[in-house]
């Protein structure tokens, strides 16, 4: 269960997602968390330059690899906008990153796209846990949906 204390990180998820859109990509944010609740490190998406890899989810797994010991990645929480991606669920479990809270999941994100005619994506959008099963997972968190649904609705109006 997502504690109180834990939506100001989510908040932020959605405040780096707004700047992924106002940048002209795709909205989503994600921040890194320590066990003892410090934000460690956050990163937005970056996919608009045409390398579709560079995920926040997984950029956050490549800086704990760099930065963080086995068990420091253990305790962390990444907290993001969107559920992970097959790629990004894959790197967080191959580097030992702890839980993971979304605030929208993979489900909800394609029926939207599907209903406003986006055409799927390249790779089958997988929940977290057929990728990575030994991952703790929470998702969705209701009161932010609405903000992360209008983003990836603002996108595709522009």
């Amino acid at each position: 269960m997502v504690k109180d204390s834990e939506l100001r990180h989510l908040r932020r998820c959605v405040e780096l997602a707004v700047a992924a859109l106002e940048t002209g990509d795709e909205p989503f944010g994600s921040v890194l968390v320590a066990a003892d609740g410090t934000a460690l490190a956050e990163d937005r998406n970056r996919v608009a330059g045409g390398d579709h890899t560079r995920h926040p989810e997984f950029e956050l797994a490549r800086w704990a690899a760099a930065h963080l010991t086995p068990g420091q990645r253990a305790g962390a929480t990444v907290y993001t906008s969107g559920e992970h991606c097959p790629m990004c669920a894959a790197a967080h479990a191959w580097v030992g990153l702890g839980r993971i809270v979304y605030i929208v999941s993979s489900e909800q994100l394609t029926g939207w796209l599907a209903e406003w005619g986006v055409p799927q994506g390249p790779v089958r959008p997988l929940p977290v846990h057929e990728v990575a099963p030994g991952v703790a997972v929470e998702g969705p968190v209701p009161g932010l949906v609405g903000q992360v649904r209008e983003l990836h609705r603002r996108r595709l109006r522009s």
